[in-house]
């Protein structure tokens, strides 16, 4: 039977996924070790035989990929004012697929120019500044890269304000300098989509090269994007439809993983009514977030700290004095599943309390704020209360038997009634694990992903 194959190079796994393009149907997943210490090409052909043993003889017409190995797309972004710039620029980062390893604000000292030298980014994004306003900072920031010692081999993508993008070019002589339109042209005009696209673009002609995944570009069709970025894509599909094949409108999804746990919505988020101020930059209708220190295996500890071991005894009714050092056993060996009734009771403590931070983080907050005109409400960040439809994916989610009561755990709750979190009554689960996989076939067939994601990510309790 002939196939699309999608692969998606992982840090520790080899996911692959096989598509019927007539059909429009799912012919099987399979997984193996990511052997990128040795030749990268030895776990995708693991992967795809195991693939071939569940699904029977494929031919492959087509072979795409996404990629996280390695720990992904790393960039260090700095802005101007926090709340503006600053996080123009981190929304652009996410958004794209990358991991912020750092962001900076206002003029770049010795100091942050040493920590940027230590987090030997895959790219810098500078900005800072609407068009037409301020030019020092991002000009002085130019300068502090340009003047370091030893001299930096990352590119930088300079998106801040256009009277200061030629300067900031020449200053910058000797680097590999890209220009492209400011993440923040007006006060309260967010244009990320520009700078999105060239970072996925170095990602294709750097990051895939630097990390030996060009070996395989005879086996494949193409290496596409980083996997966050195609996950965005399959729920931006999801959520919108595609041709006469409509989608479920406003979501919220999480992809909870062993080292991070990344938050997607598609809505707005704007405020509701009219006695509700909007404080900050409008977020894009498509918003990704990603907790760096929150996970099931590698950030456990994370889990911990954000939640208290209190938190998580009540979750799991193990004691408080047993949880640090289970949670240390999960750290140093973060291969291990849940094999005693303990185990699983520790897992599902720690599922809950990383979908709960990660989701509150991504929320907005609301607050009552009283002016001489009397009182006002402030909304920082999305309100999503409206939104109807959670999405869960991830391993520590998918095998979990108490995956409805995680999810509950993302909801908006009348004891926490500042985090603007959503409301969703309907709960889907990505059982077979495949939103990259259809992040990657919505590139070139959209209406065969969404018609596949419609039929494998199941209501739950369906």
């Amino acid at each position: 039977m002939e196939a699309i194959v999608l692969i998606d190079f992982g840090s520790t796994n080899t996911k692959v996924t096989a598509a019927d393009p007539v059909g429009e149907r799912l012919l099987g997943t399979a997984t193996a070790f990511t052997t990128i210490e040795t030749d990268i090409g030895e776990g995708l052909g693991e992967a795809l035989s195991l693939l071939q043993k569940e699904a029977g003889p494929l031919t492959f017409v087509e072979r795409f990929a996404c990629s996280s190995a390695a720990g992904g797309l790393r960039m260090v972004a700095a802005g101007l004012v926090p709340a503006l710039t600053a996080e123009a620029a981190r929304l652009a980062a996410l958004g794209a697929g990358a991991k912020v390893a750092g962001l900076y604000s206002y003029e770049l000292t010795d100091e942050d120019i040493a920590g940027i030298a230590a987090l030997k980014p895959d790219i810098f994004l500078l900005t800072g500044g609407v068009d037409g306003g301020n030019r020092e900072c991002i000009l002085h920031n130019a300068k502090m890269l340009a003047a370091m010692n030893p001299p930096a081999s990352f590119p930088v993508l300079v998106a801040g304000n256009r009277s200061a993008a030629a300067e900031c070019a020449r200053i910058l002589s000797g680097w590999e300098v890209i220009r492209c339109p400011n993440v923040l042209p007006r006060l309260g005009t967010l244009n990320i989509e520009p700078a999105q696209e060239h970072i996925r673009r170095l990602f294709l002609e750097r990051i895939i090269r630097a990390r030996g995944l060009s070996r395989e570009q005879e086996l494949i069709s193409g290496i596409l994007m980083p996997t966050p970025s195609a996950v965005k894509r399959a729920l931006e599909l999801l959520s919108e439809g595609a041709a006469s094949e409509t989608g479920l409108g406003e979501l919220v999804a999480v992809d909870l993983g062993g080292a991070t746990t990344d938050v997607y919505s598609m809505s707005s988020g704007l405020p509701k009514n009219g006695e509700t101020i909007l404080k900050g930059i409008p977020e894009p209708f498509s918003k990704r977030t990603v907790e760096g220190d929150i996970g099931m295996r590698y950030s456990a500890a994370g889990v911990l700290e954000a939640a208290g071991k209190e938190q998580l005894a009540s979750l799991s009714g193990l004691r408080p004095e047993d949880i640090e050092n289970r949670i240390r056993r999960l750290a140093a060996r973060p291969e291990v599943i849940p094999e005693t009734p303990e185990d699983e009771a520790l897992d599902y403590a720690l599922a809950a309390a990383a979908v709960e931070t990660a989701v509150e983080r991504h929320s907005g907050t609301l607050e009552e704020v009283y002016t001489p005109a009397g009182p006002v409400f402030v909304q920082a960040g999305k309100d999503l209360r409206a939104v109807n439809r959670l999405i869960l994916t991830g391993g520590a989610v998918i095998r979990n038997r108490r995956a409805g009561e995680i999810a509950g755990h993302a909801r908006y709750s009348r004891e926490k009634p500042a985090s603007l979190r959503p409301v969703a009554e309907e709960l889907y689960i990505d059982k077979s694990y495949i939103l990259a996989a259809m992040g990657l076939l919505s590139e070139t067939r959209p209406k065969t992903a969404l018609s596949i994601m419609k039929k494998e990510i199941q209501r739950y309790g369906t």
